[in-house]
């Protein structure tokens, strides 16, 4: 049986708060944990099916033009060009061929062909040694060689912005750019496809398995039913991996012609190359308040890039319209179409650079009115969404502000620079975190077995996030087992299709739908002892209701299986959904280097239940590291002459790495969200970013008096502020 729910309306049960075997919640170790360390988890790049052929990518040397010719590869057993291989990882359906027809090319780096060879080594010498002719167009590939589009849809106007940043007492008016970034998940892409008559196996680094397979049987050209994908392990996605890739098709299509299995493995570089990359940023910010700081405009305009053909753009204002009250608001929301490679969705897309720099405006903002920092915020944060007037369906801003402040202790900050510590200056910053909030239509199965086990089945993904733990406890929460009396099975599109991991909505999403089977599961066993569901105690393999108690065992007669629906409803437009916190740092500025070097940082969080303490700081501690890198380290360099990306390793792309990193800080606010499913949890992955960049551009601003509006901070921006 199924137990369906649309989430029309708030759910004020508290179910999981009055189960019995208080295992929700706790500081769980990863149930995968001891696979993944002694390497015994099989990613997608390390099944070895009899007979396996190794595929390279053979990638294009121009931005833009046509394939004339490709040429003969000794020693490989084919190269194999296709109209169905996907120009660039798709994040809906499979890219189609654009107008440029089969052969056409959008940016340098794109996938054109596939060399595939008995081993990995002879195909990449082939691929790298292969003859290819052009016809090459000019085109722009820098965002201001272009007239950018204005989307109406994305654009929005309330007052007269111009008028409020006129008759202010006090303003900003500000712009800020950031650079292209990339996800550089640990696991770089790879797949092996096999085929068994017309039915194809893929397995693959993927994030969103049930839109995944609609994505491949469309590039492929077959029935979805026809199709199975297998991502029992991601080794990392940050979203690179939301959508089908080059590489994955590649080995389906080469897999069906060659009739034995195929593996395609992205290097680092070609990671860099096509999967997609966050958008550079131009964001112009402009604040006007009150002499008491009561915001009365505010203003946030956005220009990003992305190739013609695509329909994604990065949502830097997503945030800005409901974090803070003012009454004149103005939105743009600006696109470049140019060539370079495809920009999609990197973990936080839109908040984690929106509010980012929106924070740092809010600063500024701060130090020309004399008005603290922390008490700008609080002065104007909104009762209710503004302009719309909905409701939102909690609000935890002004006390995840409240604790900061009291925890990091704030109210021994400085004016700027007046804390020099031999050759450093020292200083601290904070900044807002917020971050939308949404559900996705998810299903799960779960089985309860007569020995006092249970199963729990979905194609939902554990990206390193802890899914594997999270289910497993809600499951073994809701039907009264020890944790490790549940196993739990990912990643596979046999199993009931799920939200899948990305836009922090997997947790919750697949979460709740556990939950809803699990309560099928308890109605069966209330019905077989005779009592209703809620008067049911689960408990160590226990079932008790009034003076009845029993054994699992002798309740389940082999098995009882339930299945859970979860469905978005009507709270999704009748509340603004959101998570709230707040980022604290403090950083020291060398002041003849420039050198930053971040001396400790904290983060305060609400986002609803909190469903493992472990795995969510852990997700926060990586959110706040994303946020050290887009402030100080990371950045994507394209060449402005032909668009390709030139940082496109490890060497050169610089992620935070352990001496860049404090030791990190987390605390959590006690909440419940009502109107987002019973489980009462919210997203949380992409919230400990958002913002967290902004905190270490205030510290700095703090230490040493700089500004930096061109991100990332790095020393050279430092030391031209510096006075002599």
């Amino acid at each position: 049986m199924t137990r369906h729910l649309r989430v029309d309306g708030p759910n004020h049960d508290d179910r999981l708060d009055h189960m019995a075997q208080g295992v929700i919640g706790q500081p769980l170790n990863r149930l995968e944990g001891p696979l993944k360390v002694a390497g015994r988890a099989t990613y997608a790049a390390e099944a070895r099916p009899r007979n396996l052929a190794y595929g390279v990518l053979v990638q294009a040397a121009i931005p833009a033009g046509k394939v004339l010719e490709i040429g003969d590869a000794p020693g490989a057993l084919a190269v194999i060009r296709d109209k169905r291989m996907v120009r660039f990882a798709a994040q809906g359906m499979a890219r189609k061929a654009p107008k440029s027809g089969p052969d056409g090319i959008d940016y340098m780096g794109q996938a054109i062909a596939l060399v595939v060879a008995d081993t990995f080594e002879a195909a990449r010498h082939a691929a790298q040694n292969l003859s290819v002719r052009y016809a090459r167009e000019d085109v722009p590939v820098n965002p201001e060689d272009v007239t950018p589009e204005l989307p109406p849809k994305k654009q929005s106007k309330t007052g007269d912005l111009d008028k409020a940043m006129q008759e202010a007492a006090f303003s900003v008016d500000q712009v800020w750019h950031t650079p292209s970034q990339m996800a550089a998940a640990m696991e770089p892409h790879a797949a092996i496809a096999e085929w068994d008559g017309d039915r194809v196996t893929i397995r693959a680094g993927l994030q969103m398995l049930s839109s995944n397979k609609e994505q491949m049987a469309d590039a492929l050209g077959i029935r979805p039913d026809k199709l199975r994908l297998l991502a029992p392990y991601v080794g990392g996605g940050f979203g690179s991996k939301l959508g089908i890739n080059a590489e994955s098709v590649a080995a389906a299509i080469a897999a069906q012609k060659l009739g034995r299995p195929v593996q395609v493995s992205m290097t680092r570089q070609q990671v860099f190359d096509l999967a997609h990359r966050r958008s550079e940023t131009r964001q112009r910010i402009r604040l006007a308040c009150d002499a008491d700081g009561t915001l009365t405009g505010l203003g946030h305009e956005a220009l990003v890039s992305n190739l013609p053909d695509d329909g994604f753009s990065e949502p830097v204002t997503q945030a800005t319209p409901f974090t803070y009250q003012a009454a004149h608001r103005q939105v743009v929301h600006a696109i470049a179409r140019i060539h370079r490679s495809c920009a999609g969705s990197v973990r936080a897309p839109g908040e984690a650079v929106g509010v980012t720099v929106f924070e740092c405006a809010m600063d500024e903002l701060a130090e020309a009115a004399g008005i603290d920092p922390v008490d700008l915020r609080l002065r104007n944060i909104p009762e209710a969404e503004p302009v719309t007037g909905r409701p939102f369906s909690s609000h935890k801003l002004t006390e995840a502000l409240q604790e900061g402040a009291k925890l990091f202790g704030w109210s021994d900050r400085r004016p700027a620079k007046e804390r020099l510590e031999g050759e450093w200056y020292i200083g601290i910053g904070m900044a807002s975190a917020v971050r939308v909030n949404q559900l996705v239509e998810s299903r799960a199965r779960v089985t309860l077995v007569q020995d006092g086990s249970a199963i729990v089945e979905t194609d939902m993904t554990d990206i390193g996030t802890g899914t594997y733990t999270i289910l497993g406890q809600l499951a073994a929460e809701m039907l009264g087992l020890p944790a490790d009396r549940v196993e739990v099975k990912l990643g596979d599109t046999q199993f009931p299709p799920a939200a899948g991991s990305g836009g922090s909505f997997g947790a919750a999403s697949s979460g709740n739908s556990v939950f809803l089977a699990c309560e099928e599961i308890r109605r069966q066993i209330a019905k077989a002892i005779g009592c209703d569901e809620g008067d049911l105690t689960l408990q160590d393999g226990m079932a008790r209701a009034g003076n009845v108690s029993k054994s699992l065992s002798e309740v389940v007669e082999g098995t009882i299986t339930g299945e859970g629906h979860l469905e978005p409803g009507k709270t999704e437009k009748s509340h603004r959904q959101a998570t709230w916190g707040s980022h604290w740092a403090e950083v020291a500025v060398n002041r003849w280097t420039g050198e930053v070097r971040v001396r400790r940082m904290m983060g305060v969080f609400a986002c609803g239940r909190v469903l493992n303490e472990k795995t969510a700081r852990s997700q926060c501690l990586g959110g706040m590291t994303f946020g050290i890198g887009i402030a100080l380290t990371e950045a994507m360099e394209h060449d402005r002459r032909d668009g390709h990306a030139v940082s496109r390793d490890l060497a050169e792309y610089h992620i935070p790495c352990h001496a860049d990193v404090p030791p990190l800080e987390v605390h959590f606010l006690q909440e419940r969200d009502a109107y987002v499913g019973p489980l009462q949890a919210k997203g949380l992955g992409e919230l400990g970013i958002c913002g967290a960049g902004a905190a270490v551009l205030n510290a700095i601003y703090n230490a040493c008096g700089v500004r930096v509006r061109e991100l990332p901070a790095t020393p050279d921006k430092i030391i031209a502020g510096l006075d002599p």
